[in-house]
């Protein structure tokens, strides 16, 4: 009888599979709002194939990021649940340690007002995720590119995921997007080959081998997360458009957004040829806003005005996204909606569109958008982003939670007042899109609603929220430098005349750790999520090449140069341990100019790490310089 229960399920599932649309989910990754032709904002960025898809369904000009980094609004549109309830509010799951549940924070430095929770470092595979359940309704399922939500167990492949490609827990596309890149276990096929052609080109072919059933599919772009380079042919067509007065002017990033557009074509283009077109849902978004921290071409990645900030801020700048969704028979082709959407919506929205149920006891904190994909507004409806830390970056804030309702904007800075009180910032988006004008002084009974309304959902969603830090010291605090740069992995400075060097180190210094040597080995223990050892190379200059021999558990991190010194903005090359023992890492530093300082940062884990020795060799020629511990 038990068999013939599963016979009977098995039929009704693929009875019901084979009316249903297929569907794709095209996750952008650091796309900010600004970036594409959608919204009128750039006239430097070429985007035809995004419009193509606008042209097909809805664009939404207030789509929303469940977070301002990338691995929480993952967490959340897999699970259609918020990062305050998941404890996924950094993006650290590629880091070696497994931690499944959020906790209080235990210390700050005396200059800051809150202590930042612990956050979770793996999507725990108890939550029921899209896939899971599309797969449970007779649908083949794929995830190709960008995963960030841990290694297995805790891969693709064991969250709903029948096939999935390059299999990959980090952060970026290993090295570079322009092959040869760093998958141990998916190589180029041909010299100078980009990631997201071979991508693309991946996920057409894997559309062709479901001719039976429909399939869900993850394209999630590495476009356009660091690293920062391109086809050179395509950077050299658009540094003959650069207009000095647009703050977009960085050519290569104006390539890498080719490269991501020519790869939504090829997904349209396939589309058409399978004539799939008409049976096809197709979702694009992005992870959060544009990086504006990092430097290239002699500016900043990208701009996102007429917002303010970006990528890992508060502000509209770090959750504003382009969002598309195209479903042929709900959405009209060629709609707009005003309505305010976010990653969480989207679980619930194909649910309530494919007629899919939860299961018993699941739980969404978005909700189904279905009536606005009809043309309908979605009038009082408020959407959360949970953030409780402080990055550094340009306009940040500490730690904090918003909430968008109407044209209003609440954000409450945990403990950010006087005597430990909340702080607020409260913005009319429809008359300051820019985020200029804090009218939570003049209108207290607004605030006071919207923050019961952000108190309500932290208190349904379990959130683990920062808390009053008691060694916080008043002398320390510096609000003037809140929203300015701070340089990466800053930590307090030594008094003034004080050197806090140990000449074992041989100039080298530790931040967020404990080093010591013996017997030839730098020892770095007590390691934290910001652990560097940095020192001055301001005597290097031009392209080099850095070796370091190191003993540390798998992961990912990357070696900065800050050719200003430490005011200035870093540059960085991603570099991956294997792990299990010795091994010798060698990362490549494209200078033009004085190095400044360098830093190599380490991925944060329980047992020590151990370094031999560390060499900079010019490219240019020249005698090494090496460090032997």
């Amino acid at each position: 009888m038990k068999h013939l229960t599963a016979l009977l399920s098995t039929l009704c599932a693929s009875v019901f599979a084979a009316q249903q649309p297929n569907v794709i989910v095209i996750l952008a990754d650091d796309l900010g709002w600004s970036d594409t032709t959608l919204y009128g904002n750039t006239s430097y960025y070429q985007t035809p194939n995004v419009e193509r898809l606008a042209k097909r369904g809805m664009a939404f000009t207030r789509a929303y990021s469940a977070s301002p980094l990338c691995s929480p609004t993952r967490s959340a549109l897999l699970t259609g649940q918020s990062p305050a309830r998941t404890g996924i509010t950094v993006p650290n799951c590629h880091m070696p340690q497994v931690v499944l549940q959020a906790t209080k924070g235990k210390k700050a430095p005396v200059d800051q007002k809150a202590i930042q929770p612990d956050p979770v470092t793996r999507l725990k595979t108890e939550y029921r995720t899209l896939a899971e359940t599309l797969k449970d309704a007779g649908y083949a399922t794929a995830h190709f590119g960008k995963w960030h939500l841990g290694p297995e167990p805790y891969s693709p492949l064991q969250q709903g995921f029948d096939f999935d490609l390059p299999h990959t827990a980090g952060p970026g596309p290993a090295g570079s997007f322009v092959a040869p890149w760093k998958f141990p276990n998916f190589k180029e096929k041909s010299p100078g080959e980009h990631i997201e052609d071979r991508m693309a080109a991946e996920a057409v072919a894997w559309m062709e081998q479901q001719k039976d059933k429909p399939f869900y599919m993850n394209y999630w772009m590495f476009s356009m997360h660091a690293p920062f380079d391109a086809k050179k042919a395509n950077i050299e067509k658009h540094r003959g458009r650069i207009d000095p007065k647009n703050a977009q002017r960085s050519p290569i990033y104006a390539a890498m957004i080719q490269s991501m557009d020519e790869a939504i074509g090829t997904l349209l283009d396939a589309l058409d040829r399978l004539k799939l077109a008409d049976d096809t849902i197709i979702i694009f978004t992005a992870d959060n806003g544009g990086n504006m921290y990092n430097e290239v071409d002699g500016t900043t990645p990208t701009s996102n005005r007429p917002l303010r900030g970006g990528k890992a801020t508060m502000f509209e700048g770090g959750t504003r996204v382009p969002g598309v969704i195209v479903w042929p028979g709900i959405a009209a082709a060629g709609s707009r909606s005003d309505a305010i959407i976010q990653s969480e919506d989207y679980y619930p929205t194909l649910l309530d569109g494919l007629a899919l149920k939860p299961v018993e006891g699941q739980r969404f904190d978005g909700s189904s958008i279905l009536p606005a994909l009809k043309g309908d507004a979605l009038a009082g409806k408020a959407v959360f982003q949970f953030f409780p830390h402080n990055p550094g970056v340009p306009d940040w804030l500490p730690p904090a939670v918003s909430v968008h309702r109407d044209e209003w904007k609440l954000i409450r800075i945990f403990h950010g007042g006087e005597k430990g009180a909340h702080r607020h910032l409260l913005f009319n988006l429809r008359k300051d899109l820019g985020e200029k004008n804090n009218l939570a002084a003049q209108k207290p009974e607004l605030v006071a609603e919207l923050d019961a309304m952000i108190e309500k959902f932290l208190t349904d969603t379990k959130a683990v929220v920062p808390v009053p830090n008691p060694a916080f010291d008043p002398s320390k605090y510096h609000p003037e430098l809140e929203g300015k740069q701070q340089p990466k992995g800053k930590s307090k400075a030594p008094a003034k005349g004080k050197d806090d060097s140990d000449p074992a180190l041989q100039g080298w210094k530790a931040r967020d750790c404990k080093a010591t040597v013996k017997e030839g080995i730098l020892r770095l223990t007590n390691i934290g999520d910001a652990c560097f050892l940095g020192m001055s190379a301001s005597k290097h200059s031009g392209p080099k090449t850095v070796k370091f021999r190191i003993k540390a558990k798998a992961g990912t991190s990357h070696f900065d140069w800050l050719p200003g010194g430490a005011g200035g903005k870093q540059r960085r090359n991603d570099f991956t341990l294997k792990g299990g023992g010795w091994e010798e890492i060698s990362v490549e530093l494209p200078a033009e100019g004085p190095l400044g300082i360098v830093r190599i940062y380490l991925p944060m884990q329980e047992q020590p790490v151990e370094i031999d020795w560390i060499q900079l060799t010019s490219k240019n020629g020249g005698k090494p310089t090496r460090t032997e511990f």
